[in-house]
C-alpha cells in the first residue's frame, strides 16, 4: 500500500507547538512532504524561531506520528531555517485567532 503525502500530512496536524498552541501544518511549519516508492517519507520543516527551546521535543513527536502512519517505513526529519518562518505562512485561521 503507498503512502500518501495527504496521509503524512493528517499525521502532523496531531504535532503541536506547545508554547504556541496550533499545530505545526496550521502554523505553516511543514515546507515539504516526499514519499519514495518504498514508502521512506522526508519532512522538511522549521520553527518559530531558531532559538525555539521546544525544536527537539517537536521534531521527535513529528517523526513519532509519521512513524505511525500505516506502511511508512523510514523518516527523516530535515529542520531548516531557510526561509525563516514568519506569520503570513500560518493558516488565515491561526493569524485571526492571534491577531495577526
Amino acid at each position: 500500500m503507498a503512502v500518501t503525502k495527504e496521509q503524512v500530512m493528517e499525521a502532523l496536524k496531531q504535532v503541536y507547538d506547545l508554547e504556541v498552541g496550533f499545530d505545526v501544518v496550521s502554523l505553516g511549519l511543514v515546507y515539504g512532504v516526499e514519499v519514495d516508492n518504498e514508502n521512506n517519507v522526508k519532512v522538511t520543516m522549521t520553527m518559530t524561531t531558531p532559538m525555539c527551546p521546544l525544536a527537539g521535543f517537536i521534531l521527535e513527536d513529528a517523526r513519532s506520528k509519521v512513524q505511525e502512519v500505516e506502511g511508512v517505513n523510514n523518516v527523516d526529519m530535515e529542520l531548516t531555517f531557510d526561509p525563516p518562518w514568519t506569520p503570513d505562512m500560518a493558516s488565515d485561521e491561526v493569524r485571526k485567532v492571534l491577531g495577526l
